[in-house]
């Protein structure tokens, strides 16, 4: 019989042990997923954005949505515009974007699109229409080449080593044929401008860079209901956007892993989890689900607020 001393039994228990160390990668589907609507979710109220991002429902399995007539007007247009993108430039405008935004509006007409009367849905129903309008007559990057990336959701590791993805759609990434680079356009629906502190530009600059291999050289927004022109921002620094939106995903992590998600306002919550608290409560109706499988449900009154290591990028498609 084999007697074995302190320091060699632990030698022989160490060799039989399989240690993870930080060089193994971590599965991407295991790691926490953050995007622009998460991270603004999270820092206007963190019960908002447990309610809305992390919550599923108990009967279906299914996360939750609340539809209002901004949101339906904005993901109409924006399903109409961004379809473009895969078409060659002497294509986009062969068939008229009234037509294709009549066949995109039967997807959120009447509640559906949280709307509560026939006259809502028009008014809402005209602002769009105007908006393709403009867009026809004053098609800007629409005329021009652009890059259309090989995924729907482009996505990269913000930090491997926290276990943070960042995910994101862009709208529309122009291509410059001169410079063998790409501009950034992202399209607005809304009459309220974006606040300079939005983040929205910052983490599009970042999806560009990683997941093409052309270097972006601007960022712009248009807003489609109040101008002609793109509005051009400054182009945010990468290493700065990078370190910042990493800080917000770490508490982002943090909160999830002790589940604690409060509102800033209280237990009474605030404008942009209350909505979400009455769905909890049944004071919402169901009204179907979308295209990301989640539970959408409409409200008889609401407002319209903020519902609110190695080179493997790819070069993408121009059309």
């Amino acid at each position: 019989m084999l007697v074995l001393n302190r320091s060699q039994a632990f030698s022989s228990f160490l060799s039989c042990c399989v240690w993870y160390d930080e060089a193994m990668p971590i599965d991407k589907f295991s790691a926490v997923w953050v995007s622009h609507s998460s991270i603004s979710d999270f820092l206007a109220c963190p019960r908002a954005y447990f309610l809305k991002n992390v919550y599923k429902s108990p009967k279906t399995g299914r996360k939750m949505t609340l539809m209002s007539p901004a949101l339906a007007l904005g993901q109409a247009v924006h399903e109409v515009v961004e379809s473009l993108s895969i078409l060659p430039v002497e294509k986009r405008f062969q068939t008229p974007l009234f037509a294709k935004f009549e066949k995109a509006w039967r997807r959120v007409t009447g509640k559906k699109g949280g709307f509560m009367s026939q006259d809502q849905e028009d008014k809402y129903f005209q602002r769009g229409k105007a908006m393709l309008e403009r867009a026809t007559a004053h098609p800007g990057p629409l005329a021009k080449k652009a890059v259309k990336l090989s995924t729907d959701l482009p996505q990269f590791w913000l930090s491997q080593d926290d276990g943070i993805m960042l995910c994101g759609k862009i709208d529309w990434i122009q291509y410059v044929e001169d410079t063998n680079s790409v501009r950034i356009v992202d399209f607005k629906t809304s009459k309220v401008e974006e606040s300079a502190e939005s983040l929205q530009l910052p983490i599009y600059h970042l999806l560009a860079h990683y997941c093409q291999k052309r270097p972006v050289v601007g960022v712009s927004y248009w807003y489609l209901e109040l101008s002609d022109e793109l509005i051009e921002k400054p182009l945010p620094d990468l290493q700065a956007s990078q370190d910042h939106i990493l800080k917000i995903a770490k508490q982002m992590k943090l909160a999830r892993a002790l589940e604690r998600f409060k509102c800033p306002e209280g237990d009474d919550g605030c404008r942009h989890c209350k909505p979400f608290e009455a769905i909890l409560r049944g004071e919402a109706e169901y009204v179907g689900s979308d295209t990301t499988r989640r539970d959408v449900y409409v409200m008889k009154v609401v407002k319209d607020m903020t519902l609110s290591g190695g080179d493997e990028r790819e070069d993408g498609t121009i059309l």
